[in-house]
């Protein structure tokens, strides 16, 4: 809830700046939330909305079908879970992982939070204040979300994966943790392990990345800026929890990725090996900050977005590689 309050602002100004004016913003978000099919029809090439009910609330999501689908054959699915103050919509925007979708052959899935009007966020734990506490059960939710598009859409169960920002990282690592019956791999950005204990059916392989300059999920943990009613473990926390968690090798392999972009930043990548297959990759960005790498920060205040590399490319080569077993 911090994260929305904080972010409220600056997402509105972002709407209205000259690099996304506010009509178009809304324009898309218009589009996304009344194009769609009926409760029954099968899902064709483009965008589409679907709403279900759990727990006796009706919940939301965006899915964007490839253009080269064939419903004769089963597609992985990325689910893409947003920030807090964000929406579907936007993260859609944001992430621009629909473009790799269309590339790679993916159904990119878009679930929304809950909240007031766009402004949106899910419970990936951590919340310590009884007025928040209350959250629906978004586990519950994604769960009957991947029921649902199976109505409509050829998937490949054994290839459902999960990335988010922020909030949405946050949601990630609660799939993992109870989830992982259904998701093959995770892929947080910017956003670490808010859940107090993980105890995952199998194995979860994990892709990471975090700006060291992050000043809404800091690196080293919740810092004098975090309220103290909002908890969640620092990166290297996470990345330790994980890697027991998957049986891997303490110790990484480590390698500094070319600096080809001038931007002032700088990328390592750390990779945890399991026996199992089930690694944990840690991409840290240097000066990097609440971003989306490879994609441009909508606004100053969330810092530097890194050009070194492209987290879109990244995440799909890392979870081709992860099927479930």
């Amino acid at each position: 809830m911090l994260f929305a309050i904080r972010l409220l602002p600056h997402y509105i100004r972002a709407a209205s700046s000259a690099d996304a004016p506010m009509t178009t913003f809304l324009c898309l978000l218009a589009t996304a939330l009344t194009t769609g099919t009926t409760k029954s029809d099968p899902l064709t090439p483009g965008d589409h909305a679907r709403t279900l009910q759990v727990d006796g609330q009706t919940r939301s999501y965006l899915v964007h079908v490839p253009p080269k689908y064939d419903p004769a054959t089963p597609l992985p699915v990325v689910l893409v879970f947003h920030g807090a103050g964000m929406n579907a919509a936007m993260m859609q925007r944001f992430s621009g992982l629909d473009g790799k979708a269309d590339e790679a052959g993916f159904l990119a899935v878009y679930p929304n939070g809950t909240g007031a009007g766009p402004f949106l966020t899910f419970n990936s734990g951590g919340v310590e204040w009884e007025l928040l506490k209350k959250q629906p059960n978004d586990v519950a939710f994604v769960s009957q979300l991947l029921d649902d598009l199976a109505t409509v859409a050829a998937v490949d169960p054994k290839r459902t994966y999960a990335a988010g920002m922020s909030n949405g990282g946050m949601m990630c690592y609660r799939l993992a943790a109870e989830l992982s019956n259904r998701i093959a791999a995770i892929a947080p950005v910017a956003g670490t392990m808010a859940v107090k204990d993980a105890q995952p059916t199998r194995p979860v392989p994990i892709l990471h990345f975090h700006g060291t300059e992050d000043r809404l999920v800091p690196y080293g943990g919740p810092d004098r800026r975090v309220p103290k009613f909002l908890t969640f473990k620092s990166v290297d926390e996470t990345v330790a929890t994980w890697v027991k968690l998957n049986g891997c090798q303490p110790e990484p392999v480590v390698e500094e990725l070319p600096d080809t972009a001038e931007d002032g930043t700088k990328v390592t990548r750390k990779t945890y090996r399991g026996a199992n297959g089930a690694e944990v990759v840690l991409v840290t960005i240097a000066c990097g900050g609440h971003t989306w790498p490879g994609r441009g920060a909508p606004f100053l205040l969330i810092g530097r977005s890194t050009r070194d590399i492209c987290a879109n490319d990244l995440i799909w080569e890392f979870f081709s590689r992860h099927p479930l077993p």
